[in-house]
């Protein structure tokens, strides 16, 4: 999972957040200002990389990323992340407000707020991702 906190506001990104605590081999990279990543309690073992100014975060999650074929959440709502969710090999997750029209064209996009938590639980069991037992 790869977190844009300057880019998702908190009351969306933390019942993902807390959602996704529960998953087995889950790996979460956050970057974004200070301030940003200290409102939300991430899960044990979140690598959060503070960075401030334009596209500094940005290109620290696009260095974090890691090309496979498993299920990628994106929480953004930034159109730069367009390319790398379109050449992802496996299934493509965005969790924004307002996700742009490059992310909408390459991935499923889902806004909690607006939706529930039920479109995310069903593409993550759709796509053979499970809670810890």
């Amino acid at each position: 999972m790869l977190v844009d906190a300057d880019n998702v506001a908190p009351p969306r990104l933390q019942p993902v957040l807390d959602l996704l605590d529960s998953v087995d081999d889950r790996r979460v990279v956050a970057s974004g200002r200070r301030r940003a990543l200290a409102g939300l309690t991430w899960p044990p073992g979140s690598t959060l990389l503070e960075h401030e100014g334009w596209q500094r975060a940005d290109l620290a999650l696009a260095t974090a990323y890691r090309p496979d074929r498993d299920p990628l959440v994106l929480i953004t709502g930034d159109g730069d992340f367009g390319l790398l969710a379109a050449r992802h090999a496996g299934p493509v997750l965005v969790v924004s407000g307002a996700a742009s029209g490059r992310l909408r064209d390459s991935a499923t996009v889902v806004d909690p707020a607006m939706e529930g938590m039920d479109p995310i639980k069903q593409w993550l069991a759709a796509t053979g991702v499970r809670p810890a037992q």
